[in-house]
């Protein structure tokens, strides 16, 4: 039992050492304290902060637009009881009849059943007693078990009397040669697996649930057909981002492939995205430099521009190609972030001229600037704080009176080695300050991992690569996933090869989402 606060043993030989060792032991244990509380400030964040990296200024009380903050109206004073007389008050049903003028849905694409209700004062009543004067309407939203539904085609077979020839028409084609799946129902499980994150052991419960009884295979052999039928617009659309003169890219961990009993391999997801708005993800099993030389061809535009996070192996492609290299300042400003808790002063310091750069892009959203434009603007209001930026970075490494392990040294370090790169937006208009659309684009990645967690094969993760590609270029330009893919499945098969590059989501918001083609379920829809 312990009685007594026991304290620290000392070091063993601190007796024994000179000034010297005791400086390197103090040194070496102040970087162990400040590695530890970065960490314990990391957990803590994670488990009871705010993980956002958006900057909340506090500036103190509230109060109200142009008056002082002394000046406060109908707030009660603390402890103050405002009696109030008593009274009923009646309580009205809510009219469920009432008239609706705006609906909360698309009446094209939501299967609507009609409900009449009979009005209680007609009972009793012949029709000649009362007149019906108009009627009001109201909606709820109500939901079946599933969706599912059976196409029955009834194909009738003749005999012709002349010649006792017996004929009868062939079943309807379908976009997979002799499958038992409409093209909605592919179009609805890609869309279902890769854009709401549903697992096809989750899909093929609710078929069961719905009383349709298919094997889990044949979901992913549906798959894998539909997806081998739209590889040629995924390459034309990879294309389409090689000829772009700037360009971003990114890469993140997905487990795909098995490495032995019970272990998955770990493999990239590298999103590339255009100035066009189009995006692909090319699967690759590592991070080495020669993937990008793979996914971005050795032969760029003219002027071409590589906006990246910094990973080392885009500045080596970049200096072999002969291309400019980008750097995101949301990846620079993270950095300093992550330094507050241990230099919250100085890092707010970085913190706050970095904002002043984004208040510049702001300004620039805010007035729709395009080209030279946005380039003069930035000239004026962003250079100078950049160049501030980074002269006040210079001034901390100059008078540096902490350790080489803070985070905030580390902060420093990363910005300075970046200048060149972090500087490049400002000369260029089509370069934005960050990679921030990349980020969020490539999200779909994690939330795969989070719900259908791997890829049994690294063909798999190839084929959700192009599969992703498409539906968040869908995503980027506003179109419907389910429409797009229900259209070019079944149009693919008769479009020109030369002219695959028409079925891109991009090009085909242009040239077919006015009159695309549907399901005969669709037909019957709108016939009904």
């Amino acid at each position: 039992m312990i009685t007594a606060m026991q304290t620290p043993a000392a070091h063993p030989d601190s007796q024994a050492l000179d000034t010297a060792q005791l400086r390197d032991l103090v040194k070496r244990q102040s970087g162990e304290i400040t590695q530890l509380r970065t960490q314990l400030e990391w957990f803590k964040r994670q488990v009871f902060g705010r993980k956002s990296e958006k900057r909340h200024i506090d500036a103190g009380e509230q109060g109200i637009l142009g008056e002082g903050f002394a000046a406060k109206h109908d707030v009660p004073a603390p402890g103050k009881k405002t009696r109030i007389e008593s009274h009923e008050r009646e309580s009205k049903p809510r009219d469920f009849a009432k008239d609706e003028s705006t609906l909360f849905f698309d009446e094209a694409k939501v299967l609507v059943e009609v409900i009449a209700v009979n009005n209680p004062d007609t009972e009793g009543l012949s029709p000649d007693q009362f007149e019906v004067i108009g009627e009001k309407v109201s909606h709820r939203l109500a939901q079946r078990p599933g969706s599912y539904v059976i196409l029955k085609y009834v194909r009738q077979v003749i005999k012709r009397r002349d010649t006792q020839a017996l004929s009868c028409p062939g079943a309807p084609v379908g976009v997979l040669d002799g499958s038992r799946a409409d093209v909605s129902f592919i179009a609805g499980l890609l869309v279902d697996k890769l854009v709401y994150h549903l697992p096809f052991y989750r899909q093929h419960q609710r078929l069961a649930q719905s009383g349709v009884r298919v094997s889990r295979p044949w979901l992913t052999q549906i798959a894998q057909g539909a997806i081998a039928l739209i590889e040629p617009v995924f390459e034309a659309q990879l294309e389409s981002i090689r000829n772009s003169r700037v360009k971003k890219m990114d890469e993140t961990p997905i487990k795909a492939g098995q490495a032995g009993a019970g272990k998955m391999k770990t493999g990239q997801m590298w999103p590339v995205m255009g100035e066009e708005d189009e995006i692909c993800f090319l699967f690759y099993p590592g991070r080495g430099a020669h993937y990008v030389h793979e996914a971005l061809g050795d032969k760029p535009p003219d002027k071409a521009v590589l906006h990246t996070d910094g990973y080392r192996v885009y500045a080596r492609y970049a200096q072999r190609v002969g291309i400019t290299h980008a750097q995101c300042w949301a990846h620079c400003r993270r950095e300093f972030f992550e330094a507050r808790a241990i230099e919250p002063e100085r890092a707010e310091e970085a913190l706050q001229a970095i904002a002043g750069l984004y208040a510049v892009e702001a300004e620039i959203r805010e007035k729709d600037l395009q080209g030279e434009s946005r380039r003069a603007l930035r000239q004026e209001k962003a250079v100078p704080v950049a160049k501030r930026f980074f002269a006040w970075v210079d001034k901390q490494f100059d008078g540096q009176g902490f350790l080489p392990s803070s985070p905030l040294t580390k902060a420093l370090a990363y910005a300075r080695e970046r200048r060149d790169g972090l500087m490049v937006y400002l000369d260029d208009a089509e370069v934005d300050i960050d990679t921030n659309a990349l980020e969020r684009a490539l999200r779909v990645i994690p939330m795969g991992r989070k719900n259908w967690l791997f890829c049994w094969t690294e063909l798999g993760a190839k084929q959700v690569g192009i599969v992703q590609s498409l539906l968040v270029t869908c995503k980027l330009h506003g179109i419907d996933p389910y429409d797009y893919l229900v259209d070019v499945l079944q149009r693919v098969g008769q479009h020109p090869a030369s002219k695959v590059h028409e079925l891109t989501p991009r090009m085909w918001k242009q040239l077919f989402a006015a009159n695309p083609l549907r399901s005969p379920l669709h037909q019957l829809a709108t016939s009904a």
